[in-house]
């Protein structure tokens, strides 16, 4: 596949700069978006909630996912309960385990019980996958956040997981998959052959959409003369010295 026209895979904006996610908003492709208390500490946040509240005002009618705060389960309940309450179009997200590898099943299924759409973030393995669907049974909708990228970045092939994860999720259509923490363009067509819902990606991989269906003959012209024009502005030489 070539051609960004034919990808059934939602895209989501995974960052919490604010100019970016507003121009995002405007992307064709981009059909909602993801943060994280990383990427906003990145970008300079001071405010979570003042945040999260301005951003909304203007991203309305596509997903956006918030994450809760806590590592103790009652209080993260009391905070996903907020955070639901600040639109319709918010996924509240709740890490698989907490801090200790305690499970969050509990809570996601009472969460889902009262009508909370959650995004489940941080799973790493199948296992956890399972726990998961079998919390969010009943759930109004949900994702299912697989950390491919750092899957991939232990060596391991994400895709038969993912595969696998897909199945699971099968019976349950109001429950979508999401291939989280991309590394590459490539990630997209991946996660779009396997079947998966959604994939999120940074704004510096959305600037690289422009590269699909590039003739590689010329890209590769271009490769080499940025190197000889590089080389030529630098002096370099080869001399016997």
């Amino acid at each position: 596949m070539t051609s960004m026209t034919e990808l059934q895979i939602k895209i989501f904006a995974d960052g919490a700069d604010k100019k970016s996610m507003l121009e995002l908003y405007h992307h064709p492709l981009v059909k909602g978006f993801t943060t994280n208390p990383s990427l906003m500490y990145k970008a300079g946040v001071k405010n979570y909630t003042a945040f999260a509240r301005d951003i909304l005002k203007v991203i309305q009618g596509r997903p956006i996912s918030f994450e809760v705060l806590s590592d103790d389960f009652s209080e993260m309940e009391s905070q996903a309960l907020k955070m639901a309450s600040w639109g319709e179009n918010v996924y509240v997200k709740i890490p698989v385990i907490n801090t200790q590898g305690e499970s969050s099943a509990d809570l996601i299924h009472k969460l889902a019980n009262a009508g909370v759409k959650q995004n489940i973030t941080a799973l790493l393995t199948l296992e956890q996958v399972q726990d998961v669907v079998s919390a969010l049974v009943d759930c109004q909708a949900a994702n299912v956040s697989i950390f491919a990228g750092r899957i991939a970045d232990t060596g391991v092939d994400p895709l038969p997981l993912m595969k696998q994860a897909l199945e699971l999720l099968r019976p349950y259509p109001q429950i979508e998959l999401l291939w989280a923490s991309s590394r590459e363009l490539l990630n997209i067509f991946q996660a779009n052959e396997i079947g998966c819902h959604i994939i999120t990606v940074t704004p510096d991989i959305i600037k690289k959409l422009k590269m699909v269906g590039r003739n590689l003959q010329e890209f590769s012209v271009e490769t080499v003369k940025t190197f000889y024009d590089d080389a030529a502005k630098a002096g370099y030489s080869v001399s016997d010295k």
